[in-house]
């Protein structure tokens, strides 16, 4: 059995019209992370914080997953299927639905989702697509202390476990998309090249080639299917 780790970044998704945050022209250029952000922003500006995810929550939902989605999908449905003998877990950095959206069950979202709010009083993380405000009470608990269910500056990557349980047994690993500049996820590749085949898909070659056994350069939705359709040749 061949098991893959696939670790998602905002190149796949801005294919679906996206905005990724770190490019020229993403999302921090266009407000000061410091006050959207933070945990100290959701207490000094909740109204503020709330009013970015919403934001970002409406864009989402009016995107639509792309062929990359739809590919990685496919491999998983195989997997499932016993068409191919191997197992694949997608990681995502990315706080969209699109992987879900095209099909994927099993997908691990590090930086959290911005279709799910989080109660602070109870722990709960329900589904949200309505606008989430100061004031909106709590689905199962009716206390007024939701946040977005995102990780932000200064807080631990969620299902970190799983993420390391997989990578310490994975034989390929796979970024798509991905800057390659955020930790943890940036450090991942550094820690399976020793026992696991690595590979980069993106618009540009890696940053660091050395850390990568093989590297695709064009766009997700054209590199991605013919990824996928080599894995499921053989």
């Amino acid at each position: 059995m061949r098991n893959i780790v696939v670790l998602t970044g905002a190149g796949i998704s801005r294919e679906s019209g996206l905005h990724t945050f770190r490019d020229g022209d993403g999302v921090w250029s266009r407000h000061d992370i410091a006050e959207v952000c933070t945990p100290a922003a959701f207490r000094r500006d909740p109204l503020l914080v709330n009013g970015f995810y919403n934001d970002r929550r409406a864009e989402v939902m009016r995107a639509a997953p792309n062929a990359a989605h739809h590919a990685l999908a496919r491999l998983e449905r195989a997997a499932r299927d016993g068409q191919w003998a191997g197992d694949i877990l997608v990681v995502t950095q990315n706080i969209d639905d699109l992987h879900e959206r095209a099909g994927s069950r099993d997908v691990v979202h590090m930086h959290g989702e911005v279709r799910r709010v989080r109660c602070i009083s109870c722990g709960a993380t329900p589904g949200w697509d309505d606008d989430c405000l100061p004031h909106t009470p709590c689905p199962r608990c009716g206390a007024a202390s939701l946040r977005p269910d995102i990780v932000w500056f200064g807080e631990m990557p969620l299902h970190m476990e799983r993420i390391q349980a997989a990578l310490a047994a994975c034989d390929l690993f796979v970024t798509i998309g991905t800057s390659g500049t955020v930790y943890p996820a940036a450090g991942f590749v550094a820690q399976v090249c020793a026992h696991a085949d690595t590979l980069d898909i993106n618009l540009r070659p890696p940053a660091e080639p050395g850390l990568f056994d093989r590297s695709m350069v064009g766009p997700a939705s054209r590199t991605v299917p013919c990824w996928v359709a080599e894995v499921l040749a053989g």
